[in-house]
């Protein structure tokens, strides 16, 4: 019977998991280029085959019954969320495949490079060109910070070529990842990858939308029916839990005091 408490403890703890992985999806559903995380389980192996311990001796109806499950890596989705039109010059989204490129301040090598899909953006106060939520510079094509003339009107192309007075400045880098599983998630919106996977880089197909922003690619009608159906399932493994222990109580202290 604890065997019966540690299956269903295991359930609980993976939909408690599910739980916060979607409530966080939900509540990021208005978060500029957010994409929402889905989380996995899998079947745990018995032990035997965990430890990689064939020979040993095991309970045959047990192993029958599994051990359990516990959660794999979650998945990120990268569907574009909706294109919307806010008229500020310096908003911009990608249409299409690829991610803008931000540099960290603390670490000028490639560990420092974020991608992230938020192209709400700013001049700071020497005139680079910044994401407005952390303050990180957006690089060009050249991996260089982008500086503007703070007094003159900002252009974009949709292929990044940023101009002011006719005159191209500089080109926006966007930027798109072969496996897209190799990216993690740091916060605020964006993605880093380790130097040993940066090979991994390819040119973006996606165009350069100036003027518009990109939504959160989260549904939330989807979302808040997950975050139901995952507190459901913990609910109904706290109760196998509690018929466990009831069963155990019995087995003690009725069958015991019989036998």
């Amino acid at each position: 019977m604890y065997y019966g408490v540690q299956l269903a403890a295991s359930g609980a703890l993976t939909a408690l998991y599910r739980t916060d992985v979607l409530a966080n999806n939900l509540a990021n559903a208005d978060t500029a280029g957010f994409k929402p995380d889905f989380a996995y389980a899998r079947q745990r192996d018995v032990v035997r085959v965990e430890d990689d311990l064939p020979f040993m001796p095991s309970n045959e109806l047990l192993e029958k019954l599994g051990a359990g499950v516990h959660m794999a890596p979650n998945a990120v989705d990268h569907t574009q969320g909706t294109l919307s039109e806010t008229g500020n010059p310096l908003d911009l989204a990608i249409r299409g495949d690829g991610f803008f490129v931000l540099r960290t301040l603390a670490d000028s090598g490639t560990a420092g490079i974020r991608f992230s899909r938020d192209g709400r953006f700013t001049l700071d106060s020497s005139g680079r060109l910044v994401n407005a939520t952390t303050g990180l510079p957006v690089m060009s094509d050249s991996n260089l910070p982008i500086t503007l003339d703070r007094g003159l009107a900002v252009s974009v192309d949709t292929d990044g070529t940023v101009r002011q007075a006719g005159d191209a400045v500089a080109r926006i880098q966007i930027t798109d990842i072969k496996d897209r599983a190799l990216l993690t998630r740091v916060g605020d919106g964006m993605f880093k990858m380790s130097n040993s996977a940066l090979g991994q880089t390819i040119p973006a197909t996606g165009t350069i939308q100036q003027g518009m922003i990109e939504g959160s690619a989260v549904n939330a009608i989807n979302a808040m029916m997950g975050v139901q159906a995952a507190a459901k399932s913990v609910g109904t493994n706290f109760t196998m839990i509690a018929y466990q222990n009831r069963m155990m109580d019995r087995a003690i202290n009725t069958f015991g005091r019989i036998a």
